[in-house]
């Protein structure tokens, strides 16, 4: 199953959006245009299901729905996501899910279910506030998304958000999680900090399968690399080992707290690629990593995607990752920041990138001006 669609009133940046999505989509813009807002949509579903506290800890960990609510809105309250869900291979929905949220007007000023609605195909199943709601308020502080009890007619959408991943490793994280940790931190782990407890709780025969197949995308971008394993020390604590061969005869063992930032960041990738979540969202994966590695990213994300199965988008700002010609204008989110808030177009509605790419131009380039600031000529002049 995967997003096949997604519409948005009053989300962060974003004062109305609507837009199709592949299986594979890749999210552009310049800096504060709201790509990590938009991918923030799907890790707030996530939130709801698993984090605990549903709604009102989802909304809260964010600031509160005044943070949440975009600035554009002006006098509308509520704040709305929209998500089909569709079968892989299946143009019409399966699933459609429909939550619009308010502040109490009064009392506790807490989060409330505005609306709530749930279709299968074209059947509504779920529409709320119904009659139950309307004897209780208080029932409004949750959704049906969050309650076991209440979603059994749609749990499909309930797992499918609950399996949602989100990845933006830190290589300083990895190296030293204990100076990361402690209150505060978010329920999921997106910066690497547990990391290497989540390889080696995976069970060995897989854990192993993975590290050889990880091990052998390695050494294309990290030649001397070989015999990539996990090991624990004498404490028990998890490491990443591997050989780095040299000039001396014996090659010299090194572990996680020696490779480089993006040997790091690769193997994180490469990890999550071969997890089984529906949806994974990757924060700027060319970070750490030089320009030919990063223009074969796509391809290399596409071979594994296939094989996993999973949804992919993905926010960067790297027009090297952008020249991989299998990349189609339908696949690319462009934001354009405005007055008025974001504005989110498929690059295939954009009339003047399909005559830049029949000319001869890679996305990269067609796709340079809507990545760069506005006036970012005129920096100079502000030193």
């Amino acid at each position: 199953m995967r997003v096949s669609r997604i519409q948005l009133i009053n989300w962060r940046n974003f004062q109305h959006v609507d837009v199709d999505l592949s299986n594979r989509m890749f999210i552009v813009g310049p800096n504060a245009s709201g790509k990590s807002n938009l991918l923030d949509v799907f890790r707030f579903l996530r939130d709801i299901v698993v984090a605990g506290g549903g709604i009102q800890r989802a909304v809260e960990d964010r600031g509160g729905l005044s943070k949440i609510r975009c600035l554009a809105a002006r006098s509308e309250p509520t704040v709305q996501v929209k998500v089909a869900l569709s079968e892989n291979g299946a143009d019409a929905p399966e699933w459609q899910y429909n939550l619009s949220l308010r502040v109490e007007s009064r009392g506790h000023r807490r989060v409330l279910v505005d609306k709530e609605q749930v279709w299968q195909r074209h059947e509504l199943i779920l529409s709320r506030p119904d009659e139950n709601d309307d004897k209780d308020e208080e029932r409004l502080t949750q959704s049906h998304l969050e309650q076991i009890g209440s979603n059994q007619e749609f749990r499909p959408i309930s797992k499918f958000f609950g399996g949602v991943s989100y990845l933006h490793l830190i290589p300083q994280v990895v190296r030293n999680p204990e100076a990361f940790s402690g209150p505060g931190m978010p329920v999921e782990d997106p910066f690497g900090r547990g990391f290497l407890d989540r390889v080696i709780r995976t069970p060995k025969t897989i854990r192993r399968s993975r590290l050889r197949r990880i091990e052998q995308a390695l050494r294309v971008a990290v030649p001397q690399l070989r015999d990539l394993s996990d090991v624990q020390d004498q404490t028990g604590t998890p490491h990443l080992e591997a050989v780095y061969e040299h000039w001396r005869p014996n090659a010299g063992k090194q572990r996680e707290d020696q490779f480089s930032d993006g040997t790091l960041r690769l193997i994180g990738l490469f990890w999550a690629m071969l997890e089984s979540d529906p949806l994974l969202l990757l924060e700027e994966p060319e970070l750490s990593l030089n320009a030919a590695i990063v223009s074969h990213l796509p391809s290399l994300l596409y071979r594994l995607q296939r094989q996993s199965q999973k949804q992919l988008i993905v926010s960067t700002h790297s027009f090297d990752l952008l020249t991989d010609r299998g990349i189609g204008a339908e696949e690319v989110l462009v934001l354009s920041p405005g007055e008025q808030g974001t504005d989110v177009r498929l690059a295939s509605s954009l009339g003047e990138i399909h005559g830049l790419l029949h000319g001869g131009m890679t996305l990269g380039d067609a796709l340079q001006p809507y990545m760069a600031p506005k006036d970012i000529g005129q920096i100079e002049l502000a030193l």
